[in-house]
């Protein structure tokens, strides 16, 4: 079976645990993914099955797309993704993925694609502490210098001002709480990358 699942974030809240404590967890609804499509050695040199997710309007997709959810017999979904897998074959279009895959005290990674915070000067994005406010100094949030002189150039890997956020984010190790089969929600403990709405993958980790 697959360890893997896409979901939604819908928000955070607070619940009490058995022993009366209260735990923040980040309320995601998860799947149904609907399987599309089959990869396998032969066709395509890995092994994987290609899953769908979330609701969209048939009008709003285009035709090549259109088609690949028809020939596979299923209604049109707003995401794809590919979800490797050692076993394919066990899976046929149309099956559905639910979050019932995961349990109650399993540890996950989810990944997503981080807020974006805008365009930001090196205090905000980089920590930087600011010049001296004595003195009638000017430079106070600037970078100030960006490199040596007498190289005449600026060195690779100076930190400068740039976008902050808006990345494909990682967390690691955060633990399921709750699953509500019923309605494809999981609780997870702690914070998931990104705003409301945004696009998760959830993957079940190694048990060690």
């Amino acid at each position: 079976m697959v360890d893997t699942i896409l979901g939604r974030k819908i928000g955070m809240t607070q619940i009490f645990d058995d022993s009366g404590q209260v735990v923040p967890v980040s309320v995601i609804e998860a799947g149904p993914c609907i399987v599309t499509q089959l990869k396998s050695v032969e066709n395509d040199g890995y092994t994987a099955i290609q899953v769908g997710f979330g609701d969209i309007r048939p009008r709003l997709v285009n035709k090549p797309r259109s088609g690949q959810f028809t020939s596979a017999g299923v209604s049109v979904m707003r995401f794809l993704r590919e979800i490797r897998t050692d076993n394919p074959g066990a899976y046929k279009h149309g099956d559905a993925i639910k979050c019932d895959i995961f349990q109650p005290g399993m540890r996950v990674k989810v990944t997503g694609t981080s807020k974006g915070k805008g365009y930001q000067g090196v205090v905000k994005l980089y920590h930087f502490h600011g010049g001296d406010a004595t003195h009638g100094s000017t430079i106070r949030r600037k970078p100030q210098s960006g490199g040596a002189t007498d190289a005449a150039r600026t060195f690779k890997g100076t930190r400068k001002p740039g976008q902050m956020g808006n990345k494909q984010v990682t967390v690691r190790g955060l633990k399921i709480i709750r699953v509500d089969a019923e309605k494809n929600l999981l609780l997870i403990q702690g914070a998931v990358p990104g705003t409301d709405g945004t696009l998760l993958t959830i993957q079940r980790l190694e048990q060690r």
